[in-house]
């Protein structure tokens, strides 16, 4: 049986939780409480690592491996998810289609919603049809702040060239 571990990380957005296994990050969520940080488990540095980086805008896409656990269509949604390029966005309506299926931006959004890997998995990058931004657990605040983030980092590299 694989033992889960769990790790908090200071962002400038709140406190991130991790959990993950040796078979890779399981979880990712925002808490909305103070946490007194602890140790560290060796599973779970490089991801803690990685996310230090890409808040700090040096990083724009994740190595790690990941648990994830959902439907097949979930895992087909997220699979999809992290192909969105960083500092871009998609509609609901893109996501589904490609995904499979245009007409199920419903079931897309859904499985957007309960992706377990915030951050990782890009689920921020989907947006409304209309360009506005709509749903995100972690909050449309959080959702704002990232695509602003992203979007900051991939203008000053499209101008100065990758750093």
């Amino acid at each position: 049986m694989t033992t889960m571990t769990r790790a908090f990380f200071r962002t400038p957005l709140g406190y991130l939780e991790v959990t993950g296994s040796e078979n890779g990050i399981r979880t990712i969520d925002f808490l909305n409480f103070k946490v007194r940080p602890q140790h560290i488990p060796s599973c779970l540095r490089p991801c803690i690592d990685q996310l230090g980086e890409y808040f700090h805008g040096s990083r724009q896409s994740f190595d790690l491996n990941l648990d994830l656990q959902g439907s097949r269509y979930q895992l087909k949604v997220w699979h999809e998810l992290l192909k969105i390029p960083y500092g871009t966005t998609v509609s609901y309506i893109d996501l589904a289609e490609r995904a499979g299926n245009a007409k199920a931006f419903r079931a897309a959004g859904g499985a957007n919603a309960h992706n377990p890997v915030s951050v990782i998995v890009p689920c921020h990058r989907v947006i409304g049809a209309n360009g506005k931004l709509v749903g995100y657990r972690g909050g449309l605040k959080r959702k704002k702040w990232l695509l602003e983030h992203e979007h900051a980092f991939s203008q000053r590299d499209l101008f100065y060239g990758k750093l």
